[in-house]
Protein backbone atom coordinates (compact mmCIF):
# COMPACT_ATOMS: atom_id res chain seq x y z
CA UNK A 1 0.00 0.00 0.00
CA UNK A 2 2.98 2.36 0.56
CA UNK A 3 3.72 2.64 -3.16
CA UNK A 4 0.09 3.37 -3.95
CA UNK A 5 -0.10 6.16 -1.35
CA UNK A 6 3.20 7.65 -2.58
CA UNK A 7 1.90 7.87 -6.16
CA UNK A 8 -1.47 9.26 -5.13
CA UNK A 9 0.15 11.92 -2.91
CA UNK A 10 2.52 12.85 -5.73
CA UNK A 11 -0.34 13.59 -8.10
CA UNK A 12 -2.45 15.36 -5.47
CA UNK A 13 -0.66 18.67 -6.08
CA UNK A 14 -1.79 20.76 -9.08
CA UNK A 15 1.76 21.94 -9.89
CA UNK A 16 3.02 18.36 -9.97
CA UNK A 17 0.21 17.37 -12.35
CA UNK A 18 1.09 20.34 -14.59
CA UNK A 19 4.73 19.32 -14.41
CA UNK A 20 3.91 15.79 -15.54
CA UNK A 21 1.79 17.09 -18.41
CA UNK A 22 4.57 19.33 -19.75
CA UNK A 23 7.13 16.54 -19.35
CA UNK A 24 4.88 14.38 -21.52
CA UNK A 25 5.56 16.90 -24.29
CA UNK A 26 9.36 16.74 -23.98
CA UNK A 27 12.40 16.31 -21.75
CA UNK A 28 13.15 19.46 -19.75
CA UNK A 29 15.58 20.90 -17.24
CA UNK A 30 14.57 22.63 -14.00
CA UNK A 31 15.04 26.13 -15.45
CA UNK A 32 12.70 25.37 -18.34
CA UNK A 33 10.06 23.96 -15.99
CA UNK A 34 10.50 26.97 -13.72
CA UNK A 35 9.97 29.34 -16.65
CA UNK A 36 6.79 27.57 -17.75
CA UNK A 37 5.19 27.18 -14.33
CA UNK A 38 6.42 30.52 -12.93
CA UNK A 39 7.43 29.00 -9.62
CA UNK A 40 10.73 29.19 -7.73
CA UNK A 41 13.58 26.84 -8.61
CA UNK A 42 13.68 25.21 -5.13
CA UNK A 43 9.95 24.53 -5.40
CA UNK A 44 10.37 22.92 -8.83
CA UNK A 45 13.19 20.77 -7.45
CA UNK A 46 11.07 19.65 -4.49
CA UNK A 47 8.17 18.73 -6.79
CA UNK A 48 10.52 16.77 -9.04
CA UNK A 49 11.92 14.89 -6.04
CA UNK A 50 8.42 13.86 -4.92
CA UNK A 51 7.57 12.72 -8.45
CA UNK A 52 10.86 10.84 -8.75
CA UNK A 53 10.36 9.03 -5.44
CA UNK A 54 6.89 7.97 -6.61
CA UNK A 55 8.36 6.54 -9.83
CA UNK A 56 6.67 9.13 -12.05
CA UNK A 57 9.75 10.94 -13.39
CA UNK A 58 13.37 10.07 -14.00
CA UNK A 59 16.40 12.16 -14.83
CA UNK A 60 19.63 11.94 -16.73
CA UNK A 61 22.69 14.13 -16.37
CA UNK A 62 24.23 15.81 -19.38
CA UNK A 63 27.27 17.74 -18.20
CA UNK A 64 25.95 20.51 -15.97
CA UNK A 65 22.36 19.91 -17.08
CA UNK A 66 19.92 17.55 -15.40
CA UNK A 67 17.18 16.51 -17.79
CA UNK A 68 13.84 15.25 -16.49
CA UNK A 69 11.38 13.05 -18.31
CA UNK A 70 8.26 11.06 -17.56
CA UNK A 71 9.21 7.62 -16.23
CA UNK A 72 8.42 4.41 -18.07
CA UNK A 73 6.38 3.14 -15.11
CA UNK A 74 8.58 0.13 -14.35
CA UNK A 75 9.17 1.20 -10.76
CA UNK A 76 5.54 0.84 -9.74
CA UNK A 77 2.36 -0.53 -11.31
CA UNK A 78 0.51 2.40 -9.72
CA UNK A 79 2.86 4.90 -11.36
CA UNK A 80 2.47 3.10 -14.69
CA UNK A 81 -1.32 3.25 -14.46
CA UNK A 82 -1.40 6.93 -13.51
CA UNK A 83 1.08 7.86 -16.25
CA UNK A 84 -0.83 5.86 -18.85
CA UNK A 85 -4.12 7.48 -17.93
CA UNK A 86 -2.65 10.95 -17.55
CA UNK A 87 -1.70 10.87 -21.25
CA UNK A 88 -5.44 10.96 -21.98
CA UNK A 89 -6.58 13.14 -19.08
CA UNK A 90 -6.74 16.93 -18.81
CA UNK A 91 -6.09 17.64 -22.47
CA UNK A 92 -9.17 19.83 -22.52
CA UNK A 93 -8.15 21.84 -19.44
CA UNK A 94 -7.39 25.40 -20.63
CA UNK A 95 -4.43 25.92 -18.27
CA UNK A 96 -2.85 22.58 -19.17
CA UNK A 97 -3.43 23.17 -22.88
CA UNK A 98 -1.74 26.58 -22.69
CA UNK A 99 1.27 25.18 -20.82
CA UNK A 100 1.69 22.31 -23.29
CA UNK A 101 1.41 24.71 -26.23
CA UNK A 102 4.13 26.95 -24.74
CA UNK A 103 6.47 24.03 -24.02
CA UNK A 104 8.24 23.98 -27.42
CA UNK A 105 9.02 27.70 -27.13
CA UNK A 106 10.96 27.42 -23.86
CA UNK A 107 14.67 26.70 -24.17
CA UNK A 108 17.46 26.64 -21.64
CA UNK A 109 19.67 28.58 -24.04
CA UNK A 110 17.25 31.52 -24.14
CA UNK A 111 16.81 31.40 -20.37
CA UNK A 112 20.58 31.50 -19.86
CA UNK A 113 20.87 34.56 -22.11
CA UNK A 114 18.32 36.43 -19.99
CA UNK A 115 20.24 35.88 -16.74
Amino acid sequence: MKDYIKVMKAVSDPNRVKLLKILQARVMCVCEIQALLSIAQPTVSKHLKVLEEAGLVTFTKDGLWVNYQVADGRKSPYAATVLGNLRHWLGDDPEIRTLVEKTPDVSREQIRLKT
